[in-house]
């Protein structure tokens, strides 16, 4: 009778162990893809506008950030547009062609401050201009967005 206890208590012994080794093996997976997702997170295609400046190419999907060098003027021909040039960590410079028909406008606007993109890179001598940074109301076109001080714009 003793050991068959001891034989019932090794047993359960083995089965806690198998389930603190899979719970355990279930928290590093889930802290891996955690940690994939929050790379996925900081995309930043600085290289990529680069190449397409360089290579004077468009029509390209882009994510980055940079600093505002440059607060110009609405442009207000057909539809309106707040502008701004950004430097990015690579020294390019940018236009940012915000939409403000279709999306909010940044108010408080810093020079100096550091301004998030996710639009369309078009190719021109001066650096390249990045628009589409809105939602499309057609839905034909990927939904942009500005991030400023951690407010989205879209």
């Amino acid at each position: 009778m003793k050991t068959q206890k001891n034989n019932v208590l090794v047993l359960i012994v083995i089965a806690l162990l198998i389930f603190a080794y899979v719970g355990l093996e279930l928290k590093q997976n889930s802290t891996q893809l955690e940690t994939s997702s929050s790379v996925e997170q900081r995309v930043d295609d600085q290289a990529k506008i680069m190449q397409a400046y360089q290579q004077q190419r468009s029509k390209l999907q882009v994510r980055s950030q940079g600093i505002v060098k440059a607060i110009l003027p609405d442009d207000n021909d057909g539809s309106r547009h707040q502008r701004m040039i950004l430097e990015l960590d690579n020294g390019l410079t940018v236009l940012i062609a915000h939409n403000i028909d279709l999306a909010p406008r940044i108010e408080g606007l810093q020079k100096g401050e550091t301004v998030e993109f996710y639009g369309v890179y078009e190719y021109n001598n001066k650096g390249g201009v990045i628009h589409w940074t809105h939602h499309d109301p057609r839905r034909k076109h990927i939904d942009g967005w500005l991030k400023y001080k951690g407010r989205m714009y879209q």
